[in-house]
């Protein structure tokens, strides 16, 4: 019996990894807003976490400049308006980031005053996002299916581990294996490099789930 070798990604994956963002966002002016800002150690925390997200949010941006749009634009000349329109996007949406990059930097040096900036500058990021998110859910994502490789569409959770500026890159894989199926995270596991699947499963796992019960409220 033979296995039939699939000869176009499977897409789906991609809606983890955007509700990570809607879902961490989303939750920020909650979570923020209800930190007592005599509480140092949770004021460090969570400007860490979001830190995190915002890095990851960065780097899956500037995966898809490098390697998805430019290869959507190449092959399907019909849809270049569409395909430059939503990339487009990236840039209203590194604004914003610069906006929650100050405010955080500021919070966790010790101005209370930039708490609720902070909770506004998550808040307004996580808004400005949903439409995006939803066209290229929409638009984008069914283009890459048509138009990429399994092997090109592989190369972006690659490229953000590559790439990746944040301190915890276990909190990032680990937010994104919650929002996926079983099938997709043994996918996920089958595919990850062995230093990835080492640290994952040493202590990767344990932190993430230690951190997240130290946030103490359910994201999404």
């Amino acid at each position: 019996m033979t296995t039939s070798v699939p000869t176009r990604p499977d897409v789906n994956d991609m809606l983890s990894v955007h509700n990570v963002f809607r879902d961490t966002l989303g939750a920020a002016p909650r979570l923020i807003g209800s930190v007592d800002a005599a509480d140092r150690e949770r004021v460090a925390m969570l400007a860490n976490f979001y830190d995190n997200v915002l890095r990851f949010l960065v780097v899956h941006h500037g995966g898809e400049d490098e390697l998805l749009f430019p290869r959507l634009v190449a092959r399907r000349p019909g849809d270049v308006a569409t395909i430059e329109r939503i990339n487009a996007q990236h840039h209203d949406v590194d604004d914003a980031v610069a906006v929650s990059d100050r405010a955080l930097v500021a919070w966790a040096s010790g101005d209370a005053s930039a708490q609720l900036k902070v909770a506004a500058a998550l808040g307004d990021l996580g808004q400005a996002l949903m439409e995006h998110l939803a066209e290229e859910e929409q638009t984008i994502l069914p283009m890459c299916a048509e138009s990429m490789s399994v092997e090109e569409w592989g190369e972006l959770p690659g490229h953000g581990m590559a790439h990746f500026e944040g301190d915890k890159i276990w909190l990032i894989l680990g937010l994104i294996r919650q929002r996926m199926t079983q099938a997709q995270r043994d996918q996920m596991d089958a595919h990850m490099p062995p230093p990835a699947v080492e640290m994952w499963t040493s202590f990767g796992e344990n932190a993430f789930n230690q951190l997240m019960t130290a946030v103490g409220e359910p994201l999404g």
